[in-house]
């Protein structure tokens, strides 16, 4: 133990438990595809336009490789990465915080991760370091080693960054994501290549921005395992029917700063109303309709939470159509609490006030699109014979009509007044309330 005195005053340097602290840092929640998006994020803030991710199955030797074309590290920028709580900065936009997430990331998924970068475009000169969990619990310090100059998959990664710069991470022995026993069997196998489908579906989402293209960064490609990962824009902005309304902005105040918070509204069609019925599965989302409505929280354009209403409201039903979009960049990080895995805020409290009024009248309209669907789903026949074809048109074109009134006073801010307008309406014609569609509330 050191120890000394300063100022009067006498200090020990008590030092964590290298094996103890890293064993418990594996806990800290992530699953395998958080963890891969967690590394994805270091990409991005080296610039990188490609992503590759390959998940090879080999029994107990089987790895996970994630290398991009990013500016890459020199040698101590490469010791510096794998420091936990590394002492670099972050600039604004960056999709780091708190110098974890290569190391916590990685290591709840393996127990020997292998950082290779190369940093130089006119020279080809590689730097390899490796965190082995294995050494660290046997020796109880906080040590980065280099890999043997025989290591095979190493050698791979070094042959990745042949053409240009970029880093490879590397994760081995993955005891968090295989069966300790039979390893090599068929379950083994399968479970990796879920994982796989998984994980791309998953960065897919959380950075669909990147996918389409943000504006100042250069168009970002990922691939799983050979296949190019779709992006997934859950307010399906390229359905003609997609209706958004104006975007709001907000002034929020921070420990030490503040900032301003965005926030996009969105009503996506009805089933009938989008271009394919396969298209509005796949907008349903892996959570599906219901649980995917609600707020979607992007952190310097990248999604880190989505779901819900963040306790402003519940789901429901009738509100499923709802999606709205909350943007805000890294310096509100401390106003939003945003946790290391970087999956998960919470909403300040004067920003949850903010959020209500103009959250509630989303879901009015959305209710609206959904009962319009329901009731021209449903209106009954005539006794006598079926709808003509062209009466059953003039009715769904009506409620058409109405639900197109209510969204035009929601975006001129005539909210009120167009209550007023439709209480006038129930009282002194009815039939034309019914006509519209605004009968059902």
């Amino acid at each position: 133990m050191t120890e000394g005195i300063v100022a009067g005053k006498a200090w020990y340097d008590v030092a964590p438990s290298a094996a103890r602290l890293t064993g418990s840092l594996r806990d800290i929640g992530y699953d395998f595809s958080t963890a891969v998006a967690d590394i994805v994020d270091n990409s991005v803030a080296a610039g990188a336009t490609r992503v590759e991710i390959l998940i090879e199955h080999d029994g107990a030797d089987s790895r996970v490789f994630i290398a991009d074309d990013g500016r890459g590290m020199s040698a101590p920028a490469v010791l510096e990465a794998m420091r936990f709580g590394t002492r670099r900065s972050y600039d604004r936009g960056e999709l780091g915080r708190y110098g974890l997430g290569l190391k916590t990331a990685s290591l709840s998924q393996c127990r020997l991760l292998t950082v290779v970068s190369r940093s130089s475009t006119s020279v080809v000169r590689t730097c390899a370091r490796s965190l082995d969990l294995d050494l660290i619990e046997d020796w109880d310090q906080w040590v980065v080693v280099d890999p043997s100059p025989a290591d095979q998959m190493v050698g791979r990664a070094r042959q990745w960054l042949a053409e240009g710069t970029g880093t490879v991470v590397l994760w081995r022995s993955l005891d968090r994501v295989l069966p300790e026993n039979r390893p090599e069997g068929g379950w083994a196998r399968r479970r990796l290549e879920s994982l796989a489908t998984r994980a791309a579906e998953h960065l897919g989402i959380v950075f669909h921005r990147f996918l389409d293209g943000v504006p100042g960064r250069p168009q970002l490609v990922i691939t799983v395992n050979g296949q190019k990962v779709r992006s997934w824009d859950p307010f399906a902005q390229d359905e003609p029917a997609t209706v958004e309304l104006p975007p709001q902005r907000f002034e929020i105040e921070a420990p030490g700063a503040g900032g301003h918070v965005r926030l996009r509204r969105f009503v996506l069609p009805s089933r009938d109303r989008f271009t394919s019925p396969a298209e509005f599965e796949r907008m349903s989302g892996p959570m599906n309709w219901n649980r995917q409505q609600g707020l979607y929280v992007y952190r310097a354009d990248r999604l880190v939470q989505w779901g819900g209403w963040s306790g402003i409201r519940g789901i429901d039903e009738h509100t499923k159509l709802a999606r709205a979009a909350l943007e805000f960049d890294t310096d509100l990080d401390a106003a939003f609490n945003i946790n290391v895995a970087k999956m998960r805020v919470a909403l300040p409290a004067q920003l949850r006030t903010l959020l209500e009024p103009p959250l509630n009248e989303l879901c009015v309209l959305a209710d609206d699109a959904y009962r319009k669907t329901s009731r021209s789903g449903s209106r009954p026949l005539p006794s006598d014979l079926s709808e003509p074809p062209e009466s059953r048109a003039a009715t769904h074109a009506a409620a058409r009509a109405g639900l197109a009134l209510r969204m035009a006073a929601m975006q001129a801010g005539q909210w009120a007044a167009w209550e007023a307008i439709e209480a006038l309406l129930r009282q002194q014609s009815p039939e034309v309330v019914e006509l519209l569609g605004l009968d059902a509330n």
